[in-house]
């Protein structure tokens, strides 16, 4: 039986990046596209809005895509009117991607990119969030002069991985980001969350005097070291490949962090 692979992104179903990114995993599985009608970058894992209407996408001539769906709600909705809706059966992979921009460090959270992934991963199917590196100016937009097909190279490398019943012991999820200047034969590297807040917030004045909110990258931040994904992306230029888990408990001892409760110190 072959394998159930859905495809989905925060960009939406218009963008380009999904369909190259669909078209590559047809020699993996069965796809299927259910993504949103809409751009929802910045999303994270919310389920907020309409349940989710899904109306079939017509497929591109010659495409071995299996069928493809916009739906009316963010990413992490679609990916459950995917799985209750679409499938009779929970699918083998979620893959979630190819994000126009990357998604490294603690901005992740606030990622749909990564937040469709994790909803799968809640429900016990594999996930991986892919993203490339872009101009800032491109990130939401659907540019269609942006070349895919190295990210969709290592999509598939590592959903195949996925897909051949790999060890995930420990790990619910892989986040895969790729620099612009990637090529297939570029280096690929584990890396380890980084603490750097990545899209710095900050403030701008108008002429008019009020104030606006930008984003800056700061590529010598001190929060950023040597085997976090944001310096194997902004310095090493690799592939970066994080293993994420969806338990976010501390891991400290708790007899020693609860006696500091007690104590207050």
């Amino acid at each position: 039986m072959a394998k159930q692979i859905l495809v989905t992104n925060d960009d939406g179903i218009r963008s380009p990046a999904i369909w190259v990114m669909a078209e590559a995993l047809t020699n993996l599985g069965d796809v299927v596209i259910a993504a949103p009608r809409e751009q929802f970058s910045g999303a994270g894992r919310s389920h907020s809005g309409p349940d989710g209407e899904i109306e079939s996408v017509p497929l591109p001539a010659g495409s071995r895509i299996k069928a493809a769906y916009a739906v009316a709600t963010t990413p992490a909705k679609a990916v459950i009117a995917a799985f209750y809706k679409l499938y009779q059966r929970l699918p083998d992979l979620v893959v979630s991607g190819i994000n126009y921009g990357e998604n490294p460090g603690t901005c992740i959270t606030s990622s749909g990119t990564v937040g469709a992934a994790i909803e799968a991963a809640a429900s016990g199917v594999r996930a991986l969030a892919v993203s490339r590196v872009v101009p800032p100016d491109e990130y939401l937009n659907h540019s269609d002069h942006i070349d895919f097909n190295t990210a969709a190279h290592f999509t598939a490398f590592f959903a195949e991985r996925l897909l051949d019943h790999l060890d995930l012991s420990g790990v619910d999820l892989l986040k895969v980001d790729v620099p612009a200047e990637a090529t297939p034969r570029t280096p690929w590297k584990l890396t380890r969350l980084s603490r750097y807040r990545y899209f710095e917030p900050f403030s701008i004045e108008n002429g008019d005097g009020t104030r606006r909110i930008d984003y800056r990258i700061d590529p010598t931040h001190p929060l950023i070291e040597a085997g976090d994904d944001v310096h194997g992306l902004l310095v090493e230029r690799v592939v970066t490949v994080t293993p994420l888990t969806i338990d976010m408990t501390a891991r400290v001892n708790f007899g020693e962090f609860g006696a500091r409760l007690k104590a207050g110190a």
